[in-house]
């Protein structure tokens, strides 16, 4: 995940709002580290994601794009246009991480007031009218309950077809029904293997009644050192590093009532324990109220790696990892956790053939 911006919990940006030598180093470091894609994601109060994908696209040459996008902001046949623009501009680097929005305040600021379901029941619709227009080959007329437009264009076509592939969050039982129908890959924050499984065993089978079969990403932030008690060291000192940094900036410690449901999942699952399946570390977690993705996995890369694993087996195929130091830790993954992964995931992909 890159942001327009240094910052991090352990590190609160105090300068400009967007630094683009900073997006282009960042965006580059993730390049040479051998990310597939970047994510960049939607804030009310931040920079706008397109653009700043637009700059990333720009400055690399393969790295792909994962665009945090929320429904409801823009009218979806200029979002069709804006995206399909983007993904020509970007030779078809781009993928649409749809995000419903799960605080109200964040989503007021936007102008947008609707509750809890009825957000996951324009998204739906919102998916189908940007879907009818990427693949018509004529302009397209849409009536629903949240959208109402004719003869909308079709003339900027997509690179990738039949549409930009979409990436798609949210654990509540509206999410898990939109998802099914039209998430190409289904996204968890770092909840223990347990968890893991029996979400990704919901999911399919809500969209198997759809003839669907998303695959699966989970994400984590790890911390690695060349040895286990140095990784633990450094977690430790990660933590009083957000403790700080929330006491100074006067958030909330063991804030414990988030609204969405995934952030209810990651708090439940962080008042468990410290640390759960050996090294899923949910220390950050439980101190800001896991209102994003703020679990780790600690240790050496090759540990890391063997836990990755485990959530490979049980049917994830993609990872979306970054670290409390954020562009140090991508050109550090780039040297050591990113090898280990590839390795650990061709010595389970050899095991398995035989």
């Amino acid at each position: 995940m890159i942001t327009a911006s240094p910052g991090s919990e352990v590190d609160q940006p105090t300068g400009d709002a967007v630094d683009p030598d900073y997006v282009r180093r960042f965006a580059q470091a993730h390049e040479a580290a051998g990310f597939d894609r970047i994510l960049v994601g939607y804030f009310s109060n931040g920079p706008e994601g397109a653009v700043v994908s637009s700059f990333a696209v720009a400055a690399t040459e393969r790295l792909g794009i994962l665009l945090a996008y929320r429904p409801g902001v823009i009218s979806p046949p200029l979002a069709a246009r804006q995206l399909a623009t983007l993904d020509q501009f970007s030779k078809g680097r781009l993928a649409l991480n749809v995000v419903s929005g799960g605080n109200d305040q964040d989503l007021q600021r936007d102008g947008d007031f609707l509750d809890h379901d009825h957000r996951y029941a324009r998204t739906g619709e919102y998916l189908d009218a940007l879907k009818a227009i990427w693949t018509a080959e004529q302009p397209v007329d849409f009536s629903g309950d949240f959208y109402r437009f004719n003869a909308a264009s079709p003339a900027v076509r997509t690179v990738q077809r039949p549409h930009i592939p979409i990436y798609f969050s949210g654990s509540s039982d509206a999410a898990v029904r939109v998802a099914a129908q039209h998430a190409d890959t289904y996204m968890l924050w770092g909840e223990p293997l347990a968890a893991v499984a029996e979400h990704i065993a919901k999911v399919r089978q809500a969209a198997a009644v759809q003839q669907r079969a998303p695959r699966f990403s989970v994400s984590f932030r790890p911390i690695v050192a060349d040895t286990e008690e140095a990784a633990w060291q450094r977690a430790a000192e990660i933590l009083e590093q957000v403790r700080d940094a929330r006491q100074k900036l006067g958030l909330p410690l063991h804030d414990h009532q988030p609204e969405n449901v995934g952030s209810q999942r990651l708090l439940a699952a962080a008042q468990q324990g410290e640390v759960l399946d050996q090294r899923l570390w949910m220390g950050v977690a439980r101190l800001t109220g896991a209102r994003w993705n703020s679990t780790a996995l600690v240790g050496t890369p090759e540990q890391v790696a063997q836990a990755l694993g485990e959530y490979y087996k049980l049917g994830v195929s993609t990872f979306l990892i970054r670290g409390f130091d954020p562009l140090n830790d991508t050109i550090e993954y780039g040297k050591t956790l990113i090898p280990a992964i590839h390795h650990q995931i061709e010595r389970l992909d050899t095991r398995q053939a035989s």
